[in-house]
Protein backbone atom coordinates (compact mmCIF):
# COMPACT_ATOMS: atom_id res chain seq x y z
CA UNK A 1 0.00 0.00 0.00
CA UNK A 2 1.65 3.11 -1.21
CA UNK A 3 2.27 6.23 1.54
CA UNK A 4 -1.11 8.09 0.38
CA UNK A 5 -3.40 4.85 0.21
CA UNK A 6 -2.51 4.51 3.98
CA UNK A 7 -3.68 8.11 4.89
CA UNK A 8 -7.37 7.87 2.94
CA UNK A 9 -7.62 4.58 4.61
CA UNK A 10 -7.19 6.44 7.64
CA UNK A 11 -9.51 9.24 6.35
CA UNK A 12 -11.97 6.63 5.69
CA UNK A 13 -12.39 5.51 9.18
CA UNK A 14 -15.92 6.18 10.34
CA UNK A 15 -15.78 8.40 13.14
CA UNK A 16 -16.50 7.81 16.79
CA UNK A 17 -19.47 8.40 18.53
CA UNK A 18 -17.20 9.04 21.47
CA UNK A 19 -17.09 13.00 21.90
CA UNK A 20 -13.67 14.25 22.57
CA UNK A 21 -12.42 17.51 24.16
CA UNK A 22 -12.58 18.95 20.54
CA UNK A 23 -16.12 18.03 19.48
CA UNK A 24 -18.92 20.45 20.31
CA UNK A 25 -21.12 18.76 22.93
CA UNK A 26 -24.13 20.53 23.44
CA UNK A 27 -25.48 18.68 26.87
CA UNK A 28 -25.50 22.01 30.06
CA UNK A 29 -22.88 22.11 32.33
CA UNK A 30 -23.20 21.87 35.59
CA UNK A 31 -22.71 25.51 37.88
CA UNK A 32 -19.75 25.50 39.55
CA UNK A 33 -20.07 25.72 43.29
CA UNK A 34 -20.96 28.77 44.45
CA UNK A 35 -17.88 29.25 47.15
CA UNK A 36 -15.58 28.04 43.99
CA UNK A 37 -14.24 31.62 43.45
CA UNK A 38 -13.08 31.46 47.41
CA UNK A 39 -11.35 28.71 46.67
CA UNK A 40 -8.74 31.16 44.34
CA UNK A 41 -8.73 34.04 46.90
CA UNK A 42 -5.82 32.85 49.67
CA UNK A 43 -3.56 31.59 46.45
CA UNK A 44 -3.75 35.24 44.55
CA UNK A 45 -0.19 36.11 45.57
CA UNK A 46 0.96 32.60 44.68
CA UNK A 47 3.48 31.70 41.75
CA UNK A 48 2.18 30.54 38.49
CA UNK A 49 4.17 27.09 38.29
CA UNK A 50 1.07 26.21 41.23
CA UNK A 51 -1.21 24.64 38.38
CA UNK A 52 -4.94 23.80 38.89
CA UNK A 53 -5.15 22.16 35.64
CA UNK A 54 -6.34 19.11 37.41
CA UNK A 55 -8.33 20.24 40.36
CA UNK A 56 -9.93 23.63 38.10
CA UNK A 57 -13.53 23.47 36.31
CA UNK A 58 -12.98 25.55 32.94
CA UNK A 59 -16.46 26.40 33.72
CA UNK A 60 -14.93 29.60 36.09
CA UNK A 61 -13.03 30.89 33.02
CA UNK A 62 -14.78 33.30 30.90
CA UNK A 63 -13.93 34.41 27.16
CA UNK A 64 -11.96 37.74 28.13
CA UNK A 65 -10.10 39.54 30.57
CA UNK A 66 -11.54 41.85 32.74
CA UNK A 67 -11.63 45.43 31.21
CA UNK A 68 -10.37 47.31 34.50
CA UNK A 69 -8.02 45.49 36.91
CA UNK A 70 -10.06 43.57 39.94
CA UNK A 71 -7.06 42.40 41.89
CA UNK A 72 -4.42 43.86 43.43
CA UNK A 73 -1.82 41.00 41.95
CA UNK A 74 1.55 41.60 41.22
CA UNK A 75 2.88 40.39 37.88
CA UNK A 76 6.20 42.31 38.64
CA UNK A 77 7.84 39.32 37.81
CA UNK A 78 7.32 40.13 33.67
CA UNK A 79 8.57 43.11 34.09
CA UNK A 80 12.38 42.20 34.57
CA UNK A 81 14.86 43.13 31.87
CA UNK A 82 16.49 40.08 31.95
CA UNK A 83 13.69 38.50 30.13
CA UNK A 84 14.11 40.24 27.07
CA UNK A 85 16.38 39.54 24.36
CA UNK A 86 18.48 42.51 22.77
CA UNK A 87 17.32 42.65 19.04
CA UNK A 88 20.50 43.64 16.88
CA UNK A 89 20.07 45.40 13.57
CA UNK A 90 22.66 43.32 12.15
CA UNK A 91 20.40 41.15 10.77
CA UNK A 92 18.87 43.39 8.65
CA UNK A 93 20.05 44.47 5.47
CA UNK A 94 21.44 48.14 4.72
CA UNK A 95 18.65 49.13 3.32
CA UNK A 96 16.66 49.17 5.94
CA UNK A 97 18.61 50.74 8.41
CA UNK A 98 19.11 53.88 6.95
CA UNK A 99 17.99 56.10 9.04
CA UNK A 100 15.50 58.11 7.09
CA UNK A 101 13.50 55.08 6.71
CA UNK A 102 13.54 53.91 10.47
CA UNK A 103 10.27 55.04 12.56
CA UNK A 104 10.72 57.87 15.63
CA UNK A 105 11.46 56.38 19.02
CA UNK A 106 8.37 58.36 19.95
CA UNK A 107 5.98 56.76 17.53
CA UNK A 108 3.46 55.12 19.34
CA UNK A 109 3.22 50.98 19.26
CA UNK A 110 -0.17 51.16 17.18
CA UNK A 111 1.64 53.54 14.74
CA UNK A 112 4.12 51.20 14.07
CA UNK A 113 1.85 47.91 13.92
CA UNK A 114 -0.04 49.94 11.22
CA UNK A 115 2.93 50.40 8.88
CA UNK A 116 4.21 46.73 9.51
CA UNK A 117 7.68 48.11 12.14
CA UNK A 118 7.37 45.11 13.63
CA UNK A 119 10.88 45.03 15.25
CA UNK A 120 10.48 48.62 16.40
CA UNK A 121 7.33 47.76 18.01
CA UNK A 122 8.85 44.44 19.69
CA UNK A 123 11.34 47.29 21.18
CA UNK A 124 9.20 49.58 22.20
CA UNK A 125 6.64 46.95 24.05
CA UNK A 126 10.11 46.10 26.11
CA UNK A 127 10.75 49.68 26.75
CA UNK A 128 7.59 49.75 28.16
CA UNK A 129 7.30 46.72 29.93
CA UNK A 130 10.73 47.48 31.77
CA UNK A 131 10.35 51.22 32.22
CA UNK A 132 13.16 51.52 30.20
CA UNK A 133 13.03 54.47 27.63
CA UNK A 134 15.53 55.48 25.44
CA UNK A 135 14.02 59.32 25.70
CA UNK A 136 11.81 61.46 27.44
CA UNK A 137 9.85 61.78 24.40
CA UNK A 138 9.51 57.66 23.77
CA UNK A 139 8.60 57.42 27.44
CA UNK A 140 5.73 60.13 26.97
CA UNK A 141 4.91 57.63 24.08
CA UNK A 142 5.72 53.67 25.77
CA UNK A 143 4.72 55.22 29.47
CA UNK A 144 5.94 52.53 32.01
CA UNK A 145 3.60 49.88 33.29
CA UNK A 146 2.18 49.21 36.42
CA UNK A 147 3.16 45.46 37.80
CA UNK A 148 -0.84 45.49 38.95
CA UNK A 149 -1.99 46.80 35.63
CA UNK A 150 -2.48 43.00 34.06
CA UNK A 151 -4.76 44.44 30.82
CA UNK A 152 -1.56 46.33 29.49
CA UNK A 153 0.87 43.89 30.69
CA UNK A 154 -0.57 41.19 28.81
CA UNK A 155 -1.08 43.51 26.14
CA UNK A 156 2.42 44.33 25.38
CA UNK A 157 3.74 41.42 25.96
CA UNK A 158 1.12 39.58 23.11
CA UNK A 159 2.57 42.38 21.12
CA UNK A 160 5.84 41.69 21.81
CA UNK A 161 5.65 37.74 21.05
CA UNK A 162 3.60 38.27 17.96
CA UNK A 163 6.01 40.63 16.49
CA UNK A 164 9.17 39.02 17.26
CA UNK A 165 7.09 35.43 15.42
CA UNK A 166 6.58 37.99 12.58
CA UNK A 167 11.09 39.24 12.21
CA UNK A 168 11.38 35.37 12.35
CA UNK A 169 12.41 35.45 15.57
CA UNK A 170 10.35 32.56 16.73
CA UNK A 171 13.28 31.14 19.43
CA UNK A 172 13.86 34.35 20.51
CA UNK A 173 10.25 34.86 21.82
CA UNK A 174 9.83 31.21 23.02
CA UNK A 175 12.57 31.59 24.83
CA UNK A 176 10.95 34.86 26.57
CA UNK A 177 7.52 33.26 26.30
CA UNK A 178 8.73 30.69 29.70
CA UNK A 179 8.70 33.62 31.76
CA UNK A 180 5.04 33.20 32.13
CA UNK A 181 5.32 29.42 33.56
CA UNK A 182 1.88 27.59 34.09
CA UNK A 183 -1.08 29.93 32.30
CA UNK A 184 -3.08 27.17 33.88
CA UNK A 185 -1.92 28.15 37.56
CA UNK A 186 -4.69 29.84 39.89
CA UNK A 187 -2.57 32.97 40.21
CA UNK A 188 -3.91 34.18 36.40
CA UNK A 189 -7.50 33.54 37.77
CA UNK A 190 -9.72 36.96 39.02
CA UNK A 191 -10.50 35.59 42.89
CA UNK A 192 -13.84 36.94 43.29
CA UNK A 193 -15.44 35.67 39.39
CA UNK A 194 -12.78 32.89 38.58
CA UNK A 195 -12.02 34.61 35.03
CA UNK A 196 -8.89 34.03 33.05
CA UNK A 197 -6.89 37.24 32.98
CA UNK A 198 -4.90 36.35 30.39
CA UNK A 199 -6.15 37.09 26.68
CA UNK A 200 -7.53 34.18 24.88
CA UNK A 201 -4.90 34.85 21.92
CA UNK A 202 -2.13 35.24 24.01
CA UNK A 203 -2.67 31.87 25.95
CA UNK A 204 -3.39 30.51 22.23
CA UNK A 205 0.16 31.90 21.02
CA UNK A 206 1.84 30.56 24.13
CA UNK A 207 0.79 26.90 24.01
CA UNK A 208 3.12 26.75 20.70
CA UNK A 209 5.99 29.23 22.24
CA UNK A 210 6.22 27.56 25.29
CA UNK A 211 6.38 24.13 23.56
CA UNK A 212 9.15 25.28 22.02
CA UNK A 213 10.85 26.90 24.60
CA UNK A 214 11.12 23.92 27.13
CA UNK A 215 11.72 21.67 24.27
CA UNK A 216 8.77 19.84 24.76
CA UNK A 217 6.93 19.29 21.81
CA UNK A 218 3.87 17.01 23.84
CA UNK A 219 3.43 20.00 26.04
CA UNK A 220 1.34 21.99 23.23
CA UNK A 221 -0.86 18.87 22.50
CA UNK A 222 -1.94 18.71 25.94
CA UNK A 223 -2.31 22.67 26.31
CA UNK A 224 -4.67 22.61 23.51
CA UNK A 225 -7.19 20.16 24.60
CA UNK A 226 -6.77 22.27 27.67
CA UNK A 227 -8.11 25.15 26.28
CA UNK A 228 -10.45 23.14 24.01
CA UNK A 229 -12.22 21.79 27.43
CA UNK A 230 -12.61 25.01 27.99
CA UNK A 231 -14.13 26.01 24.93
CA UNK A 232 -16.90 22.96 25.23
CA UNK A 233 -17.70 23.88 28.61
CA UNK A 234 -18.21 27.58 27.61
CA UNK A 235 -19.96 26.70 24.21
CA UNK A 236 -22.92 24.62 26.58
CA UNK A 237 -22.72 27.79 28.96
CA UNK A 238 -23.63 29.96 26.25
CA UNK A 239 -26.50 27.80 24.68
CA UNK A 240 -28.04 27.45 27.98
CA UNK A 241 -28.02 31.47 27.99
CA UNK A 242 -29.20 31.36 24.79
CA UNK A 243 -25.92 33.58 23.58
CA UNK A 244 -25.69 32.91 20.31
CA UNK A 245 -23.28 35.03 19.17
CA UNK A 246 -20.81 33.75 22.41
CA UNK A 247 -21.48 30.25 21.55
CA UNK A 248 -20.15 30.94 17.97
CA UNK A 249 -17.02 32.44 19.21
CA UNK A 250 -16.32 29.70 21.08
CA UNK A 251 -17.17 27.16 18.70
CA UNK A 252 -15.20 29.12 15.95
CA UNK A 253 -11.76 28.75 18.67
CA UNK A 254 -12.87 24.96 19.24
CA UNK A 255 -12.17 24.43 15.40
CA UNK A 256 -9.42 26.48 15.31
CA UNK A 257 -7.57 24.20 18.46
CA UNK A 258 -8.82 21.39 16.72
CA UNK A 259 -6.36 22.26 13.33
CA UNK A 260 -4.11 23.19 15.93
CA UNK A 261 -3.61 20.32 17.31
CA UNK A 262 -3.38 18.65 14.14
CA UNK A 263 -0.60 21.19 13.16
CA UNK A 264 1.57 20.52 16.58
CA UNK A 265 1.38 16.47 15.49
CA UNK A 266 3.52 17.24 12.13
CA UNK A 267 6.05 19.45 14.01
CA UNK A 268 6.17 16.17 16.03
CA UNK A 269 6.76 14.32 12.70
CA UNK A 270 3.60 12.42 14.14
CA UNK A 271 2.12 12.41 10.81
CA UNK A 272 -0.17 9.32 11.14
CA UNK A 273 -1.52 10.70 14.51
CA UNK A 274 -1.91 14.35 12.50
CA UNK A 275 -3.69 12.16 9.80
CA UNK A 276 -6.36 10.29 12.18
CA UNK A 277 -7.07 13.02 14.32
CA UNK A 278 -7.75 15.49 11.13
CA UNK A 279 -9.68 12.65 9.79
CA UNK A 280 -12.06 12.85 13.05
CA UNK A 281 -12.88 16.95 13.00
CA UNK A 282 -16.12 17.48 11.28
CA UNK A 283 -18.76 16.48 9.63
CA UNK A 284 -19.08 18.03 5.98
CA UNK A 285 -21.82 20.25 8.11
CA UNK A 286 -19.16 23.28 7.14
CA UNK A 287 -18.59 23.59 11.09
CA UNK A 288 -15.29 25.34 9.99
CA UNK A 289 -17.00 27.96 8.04
CA UNK A 290 -17.70 30.58 10.77
CA UNK A 291 -18.39 34.28 9.46
CA UNK A 292 -18.56 32.69 5.77
CA UNK A 293 -14.67 33.05 4.92
CA UNK A 294 -13.54 29.24 5.10
CA UNK A 295 -10.18 29.87 6.71
CA UNK A 296 -10.00 26.78 9.06
CA UNK A 297 -11.48 24.57 6.02
CA UNK A 298 -8.85 25.96 3.54
CA UNK A 299 -5.93 25.41 6.73
CA UNK A 300 -6.79 21.73 7.27
CA UNK A 301 -6.68 21.03 3.16
CA UNK A 302 -3.16 22.75 3.65
CA UNK A 303 -2.64 20.14 6.36
CA UNK A 304 -3.65 17.10 4.31
CA UNK A 305 -1.49 18.22 1.56
CA UNK A 306 1.21 18.61 3.93
CA UNK A 307 0.62 14.80 4.93
CA UNK A 308 0.22 13.80 0.97
CA UNK A 309 -3.70 13.28 0.99
CA UNK A 310 -4.57 15.32 -2.06
CA UNK A 311 -8.40 13.95 -2.22
CA UNK A 312 -9.01 14.57 1.32
CA UNK A 313 -7.75 17.97 0.84
CA UNK A 314 -10.12 18.45 -1.91
CA UNK A 315 -12.49 17.46 -0.14
CA UNK A 316 -12.22 19.51 3.18
CA UNK A 317 -13.31 22.48 0.21
CA UNK A 318 -15.64 20.64 -1.46
CA UNK A 319 -19.23 21.71 -1.85
CA UNK A 320 -18.61 25.00 -0.78
CA UNK A 321 -16.91 24.94 2.53
CA UNK A 322 -13.99 26.50 1.33
CA UNK A 323 -15.68 28.96 -1.13
CA UNK A 324 -15.42 28.61 -4.69
CA UNK A 325 -11.97 30.51 -4.72
CA UNK A 326 -10.74 28.57 -1.66
CA UNK A 327 -11.74 25.18 -3.88
CA UNK A 328 -9.91 26.41 -7.32
CA UNK A 329 -6.63 27.25 -5.29
CA UNK A 330 -6.51 23.78 -3.21
CA UNK A 331 -7.63 21.75 -6.90
CA UNK A 332 -4.33 23.69 -7.99
CA UNK A 333 -2.50 23.17 -5.12
CA UNK A 334 -2.91 19.63 -5.60
CA UNK A 335 -2.37 19.23 -9.19
CA UNK A 336 1.05 21.03 -8.20
CA UNK A 337 1.49 17.72 -5.39
CA UNK A 338 1.12 15.24 -8.09
CA UNK A 339 3.80 16.97 -9.74
CA UNK A 340 0.93 18.00 -12.46
CA UNK A 341 2.42 21.44 -12.93
CA UNK A 342 1.39 22.03 -16.83
CA UNK A 343 -2.17 21.60 -15.42
CA UNK A 344 -1.63 23.34 -12.55
CA UNK A 345 0.01 26.08 -14.25
CA UNK A 346 -3.14 26.79 -16.36
CA UNK A 347 -5.47 26.91 -13.70
CA UNK A 348 -3.24 29.68 -11.57
CA UNK A 349 -3.39 31.63 -14.97
CA UNK A 350 -6.96 31.36 -14.71
CA UNK A 351 -7.42 31.83 -11.16
CA UNK A 352 -5.17 35.10 -11.84
CA UNK A 353 -6.76 36.73 -14.63
CA UNK A 354 -10.47 35.76 -12.41
CA UNK A 355 -8.91 37.64 -9.21
CA UNK A 356 -7.73 40.86 -11.81
CA UNK A 357 -10.79 41.00 -13.12
CA UNK A 358 -12.08 41.71 -9.80
CA UNK A 359 -9.59 43.93 -9.37
CA UNK A 360 -7.27 41.84 -7.24
CA UNK A 361 -3.61 41.20 -7.12
CA UNK A 362 -2.91 37.82 -5.11
CA UNK A 363 0.45 37.59 -3.99
CA UNK A 364 -0.28 33.72 -3.61
CA UNK A 365 -1.34 32.66 -6.36
CA UNK A 366 0.93 34.59 -8.41
CA UNK A 367 4.21 32.41 -6.57
CA UNK A 368 2.52 29.48 -7.23
CA UNK A 369 2.04 30.24 -11.06
CA UNK A 370 5.77 31.64 -11.24
CA UNK A 371 6.91 28.07 -9.32
CA UNK A 372 4.40 26.28 -12.13
CA UNK A 373 6.25 28.25 -14.56
CA UNK A 374 9.95 27.44 -13.75
CA UNK A 375 8.81 23.67 -13.36
CA UNK A 376 8.05 23.87 -17.05
CA UNK A 377 10.74 25.08 -18.06
CA UNK A 378 9.96 28.56 -18.55
CA UNK A 379 12.63 29.90 -16.00
CA UNK A 380 12.55 33.53 -17.52
CA UNK A 381 8.81 34.15 -17.70
CA UNK A 382 9.05 32.64 -14.08
CA UNK A 383 11.33 35.18 -12.77
CA UNK A 384 9.67 38.06 -14.43
CA UNK A 385 6.28 37.04 -12.45
CA UNK A 386 8.36 37.37 -9.12
CA UNK A 387 9.68 40.48 -9.88
CA UNK A 388 6.11 41.48 -11.39
CA UNK A 389 4.66 40.83 -7.46
CA UNK A 390 7.50 43.01 -6.30
CA UNK A 391 6.47 46.17 -8.52
CA UNK A 392 2.90 45.60 -7.30
CA UNK A 393 4.44 46.37 -4.01
CA UNK A 394 4.43 42.43 -2.72
CA UNK A 395 7.50 41.41 -0.24
CA UNK A 396 6.63 38.19 1.68
CA UNK A 397 9.17 35.96 2.61
CA UNK A 398 7.74 33.29 0.30
CA UNK A 399 8.39 35.83 -2.65
CA UNK A 400 11.60 37.10 -1.86
CA UNK A 401 13.08 33.50 -1.27
CA UNK A 402 11.72 32.41 -3.96
CA UNK A 403 12.89 35.50 -6.16
CA UNK A 404 16.23 35.24 -4.55
CA UNK A 405 16.72 31.57 -5.49
CA UNK A 406 15.36 32.19 -9.08
CA UNK A 407 18.59 34.76 -9.12
CA UNK A 408 21.13 32.32 -7.86
CA UNK A 409 19.92 29.75 -10.61
CA UNK A 410 20.28 32.49 -13.47
CA UNK A 411 23.72 33.75 -13.05
CA UNK A 412 26.79 33.61 -10.33
CA UNK A 413 26.50 37.60 -9.41
CA UNK A 414 23.41 36.79 -7.29
CA UNK A 415 24.47 38.98 -4.56
CA UNK A 416 24.15 42.54 -6.44
CA UNK A 417 20.74 41.16 -7.64
CA UNK A 418 20.10 40.51 -4.46
CA UNK A 419 21.41 43.85 -2.83
CA UNK A 420 19.45 45.83 -6.01
CA UNK A 421 16.01 43.67 -4.47
CA UNK A 422 16.34 44.64 -0.88
CA UNK A 423 16.69 48.55 -1.84
CA UNK A 424 13.93 48.31 -4.17
CA UNK A 425 11.82 46.79 -1.27
CA UNK A 426 13.11 49.61 1.41
CA UNK A 427 11.87 52.23 -1.24
CA UNK A 428 8.04 50.83 -0.60
CA UNK A 429 5.82 52.41 1.32
CA UNK A 430 4.95 51.09 5.10
CA UNK A 431 2.17 48.65 5.13
CA UNK A 432 0.67 46.77 7.85
CA UNK A 433 1.94 43.43 6.04
CA UNK A 434 5.32 44.33 7.45
CA UNK A 435 8.31 46.64 5.76
CA UNK A 436 11.37 46.02 7.61
CA UNK A 437 13.24 42.49 5.81
CA UNK A 438 16.18 40.83 7.24
CA UNK A 439 19.04 39.26 5.84
CA UNK A 440 17.49 35.68 5.62
CA UNK A 441 14.23 36.94 3.34
CA UNK A 442 16.71 37.56 0.73
CA UNK A 443 19.90 34.85 1.53
CA UNK A 444 22.63 36.82 2.17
Amino acid sequence: MSFANVFRSIASRPRSATKGPLDVDEAPVASPIPSQASRFSSSQQASPRTSLSRGLSPASRSSAPSIAPVTSKDFSFLLRPEIYHQLSPLSIPPPFRHPSRQPAPETPIPDLLNHGHFRSAAIAAVQALTSSPVSALSAAAHPPVSPTDHVRIFELLYTRLVCLCLIDATSLAAQESKALEDLNSAFYLDPLTGAHLVPWELRVLGVRLQAIGFGDPRRAVMSYYELAREARVEIAKAGKAHDHSTSELWKHRLAELGVKVAGALVEMDDLAGAAEHLATLGDGNQPFKVGGDGRLAMSRALLWLHLGDVEAARLCVSDGKGGEMGERIVDALADMADGEYKTALEKWQELKSTMEENGVHDEMIGVNLAVCQLYTGNMTEARDSLEGLVDEGSASHTLLFNLTTMYELCTDRHKNLKLRLAERVASKQPTPLGWEKTNADFKL
